[in-house]
């Protein structure tokens, strides 16, 4: 069973917790988080690009010249791709990247990626994380305690606003709830740092 230490806001050390095995210390699969990964980023996309075809080029209605006798190749329309100012040959047209994937495959990648944070050593459990008012030093400060200066994603039990209004103007740093994570944001963050009110919260929500 994986054990980590709860620090305070200090950095300082208060206590030790107990991980459940099933959701912090697997053998993390590499294949279903890659597949999540692949899946998020290609949900991202808009998929708004489009380009103008030669029939959707204003103009080139009329033969530039005469099919014979000029020397010259023959050419049927202005607007041709190989003109300028003419049509786009097999350009990208809107479409939908979506990728749907099974809830077992993303509650799987969820589990390996936070596995692997655990072995590690860069999940970081602070006892609690609050603040009386909207203040971004005291977060930068917790932080830089904790030694998570680069990016994080801090997960906390409840919706706290001030928190997380605290947090939004530090750059590389997202907030989630216990609920809503996905394995993209866990893996693509340096440190990860969980309230330790949020912990029983992940493991109730993502026990198999």
């Amino acid at each position: 069973m994986p054990n980590v230490s709860v620090f305070d806001v200090n950095g300082k050390k208060v206590s030790d917790i107990d991980l459940a095995d099933g959701i912090f210390g697997i053998e993390p699969n590499t294949s279903a988080m890659h597949l999540v990964v692949v899946n998020y980023l290609a949900n991202q996309r808009q998929g708004t690009q489009s380009t103008l075809t030669r029939s959707e080029v204003s103009g080139g209605g009329k033969k530039p010249w005469r099919q014979k006798g000029t020397g010259r190749a023959r050419q049927g329309s202005t607007r041709s791709p190989q003109w300028t100012h003419g049509g786009i040959a097999l350009g990208p047209k809107p479409r939908d990247y979506r990728i749907t994937l099974n809830k077992k495959v993303r509650a799987l990648a969820i589990r390996s990626a936070m596995s692997d944070k655990v072995n590690n050593g860069n999940m970081i459990v602070i006892d609690s994380i609050a603040t009386e008012s909207y203040k971004t030093k005291v977060m930068v400060q917790m932080l830089a305690a904790v030694g998570a200066e680069k990016k994080s994603l801090v997960v906390l039990a409840e919706k706290d606003e001030k928190v997380i209004k605290s947090f939004a103007n530090i750059p590389g740093v997202k907030t989630a709830y216990a609920g809503t994570l996905n394995a993209y944001d866990i893996l693509n963050c340096d440190k990860f740092i969980v309230a330790q009110g949020a912990v029983a919260k992940i493991e109730e929500v993502y026990a198999k």
